[in-house]
């Protein structure tokens, strides 16, 4: 399994750009909302810098929830017709370190011990959105992928089996689209894959979360079905492995994380991390428009 074409070798430092246009056919009286913009302080990945502004200027009130993203809550009480919210970041990636080829045959009974233990409890059962159902059942059934000697090596045919049983379509599902949907599709974007991949592997006992960031991709050669080139933001599942810590899995292009993955927050599924978030009181129609630019330095 290999990242996506187009990446730089060594550490790599990014800027992002990340416009979110929030647009009314009716004035907005009062609006209260919750950014997760900023870039996670992770090993591996360090926050140079972070700035978020508004237009019509806006108050902001930083927090940080039980996962330990840091949030920005937006509050805005004067009538507009648009909002304009710019996040800027610049983030230092280090190479991630070389994965062994297997990690033992024992491994698994350490994962199931962790499994057991409280501290991961979020990350191995259900959630609101990545959780067992029949359907999934059959699905897992279908694809004739279950844990073997190896949980490294087992994870990976799994990632790689799932990117093999959807095409990537843009537009099939929308954010609030569910496991069943995405399988009865049989199409769908980066989202729809990570919550499979997550759910799949906490039915394996494998702490797992979703994570939601920046993909960098140069190479618009890579279009295939499943290719993030192009896309505004990314998600993508990482495992607790015992020695390794959380590996990252991308379904999605079938590829292992790596310095040109930028992690903006992780949760369980994608509704612990949506970008913005919020209640307005008037509006009538409205419509958002969003545009990234990631620029290596």
């Amino acid at each position: 399994m290999t990242a996506p074409s187009g990446g730089a070798a060594g550490s790599s430092r990014y800027r992002i750009e990340h416009v979110s246009r929030f647009l009314y056919s009716e004035p907005v009286r009062r609006c209260t909302m919750s950014l997760c913009l900023q870039p996670l302080q992770a090993p591996g990945q360090r926050l140079v810098s972070f700035s978020v502004t508004t237009t019509p200027p806006a108050r902001l009130t930083t927090e940080t929830d039980p996962f330990g993203n840091t949030r920005h809550v937006l509050t805005l009480h004067r009538d507009h017709d648009m909002l304009e919210v710019v996040s800027t970041s610049e983030v230092e990636m280090e190479t991630r370190p070389d994965l062994p080829e297997r990690l033992g045959l024992s491994t698994w009974d350490e994962v199931r011990t962790m499994s057991a233990d409280p501290m991961w409890w979020d990350f191995t059962g259900s959630s609101p959105v990545a959780r067992p159902s029949p359907a999934l059942s059959d699905f897992v059934t279908g694809l004739g992928v279950e844990p073997q000697d190896d949980p490294l090596a087992d994870l990976i045919a799994l990632s790689e089996a799932l990117n093999d049983a959807f095409e990537y379509l843009p537009g099939a599902t929308s954010v609030d689209s569910t496991i069943d949907e995405f399988l009865a599709s049989g199409k769908g974007v980066c989202q729809d894959y990570t919550h499979v991949m997550v759910a799949i592997a906490r039915s394996w006992g494998v702490p797992t979360r979703y994570v939601s960031g920046y993909l960098y991709v140069t190479d618009p050669g890579s279009g295939q079905p499943g290719s993030a080139f192009g896309a505004a933001t990314h998600a993508w599942a990482e495992t607790r492995l015992p020695r390794l810590g959380w590996i990252g899995l991308d379904p999605t292009n079938r590829a292992l994380a790596d310095q040109r993955y930028v992690r903006i927050a992780v949760g369980r599924d994608y509704r612990d991390v949506p970008p913005t978030r919020g209640v307005i009181e008037g509006g009538g129609n409205s419509k958002l428009e969003v545009n990234v630019r990631m620029t290596i330095l």
